[in-house]
């Protein structure tokens, strides 16, 4: 098993708190970006005219790509494959997408639900802290850091064993879109030709590597990480003090 596949989780999210899910399998990069800021434009120009529309959360498994952030640097590419590298509007530097790793947009009306930007990715660190931990065993943590955005597995002694969760949020207009990239089954070797997130020599972990991680499994995981979301989203679970692991 090294797919995702979103369609298969069909009938197991119901879109209550005003939080509509989207399940996009085998997703052209390009397109899937493109729909997310027609998206967020259109939303704009509603909600300047009296129109709410619900938030959005994109599930979604990406056709193999690397992407650049706008203040993307190239020499961060360390070496060419066949896999295409285009250039995007999030924050950040380089990454990869593909088969088996899990991405999550989130298309938010900041303002209406009185998040800033800071509130947003911690929201998105800590809901990835929560699900991952529940997969790890008991001597492994999984914690973000503040001087490389994302989350990261720990041993006991306080080693680093590799970055599991990249994040690149978008605002606009006070509305976000692009989202997180947590990596479940797919194949870490990618990330070989690239500085992931613009840190050289950064370990990548996924999760499979650390325990069974069945397909029964990652239903439950993208069902218990949406709820996470969607209880942040209506204050059913609160930020905690930022306590990271640097």
């Amino acid at each position: 098993m090294n797919s995702i596949t979103p369609s298969r989780l069909a009938g197991l999210f119901n879109n209550d708190d005003h939080l509509t899910i989207r399940l996009l399998d085998d997703a052209p990069y390009q397109d899937t970006h493109q729909a997310m800021l027609d998206s967020t434009l259109a939303r704009i120009a509603d909600k300047k005219q009296g129109i709410v529309h619900p938030d959005e959360l994109w599930i979604v498994e990406h056709q193999d790509v690397y992407t650049l952030g706008q203040a993307g640097k190239p020499e961060h590419i360390l070496y060419r494959t066949d896999t295409p590298i285009i250039q995007t509007d999030r924050g950040g530097q380089v990454t990869w997408h593909g088969r088996g790793q899990l991405v999550v947009y989130w298309l938010f009306d900041l303002h209406a639900l009185g998040l800033g930007v800071r509130d947003l990715v911690s929201h998105a660190e800590q809901a990835i802290e929560d699900v991952v931990q529940r997969y790890l065993p008991p001597t492994l943590t999984a914690k973000a850091r503040r001087d490389a955005p994302g989350v990261y597995i720990y041993n006991q002694d306080g080693d680093m064993l590799g970055k599991i969760a990249s994040l690149g949020f978008k605002i606009k207009q006070g509305f976000s879109y692009h989202g997180i990239a947590i990596n479940l089954v797919n194949d870490l070797s990618a990330f070989n030709a690239i500085n992931p997130c613009g840190y050289a020599g950064m370990p990548m972990a996924k999760l499979a590597s650390f325990g069974l991680f069945s397909e029964q499994d990652m239903a439950d995981f993208v069902q218990q990480f949406v709820k996470n979301i969607a209880d942040r989203r209506a204050g059913r679970l609160a930020l905690r003090p930022i306590d990271t692991l640097q």
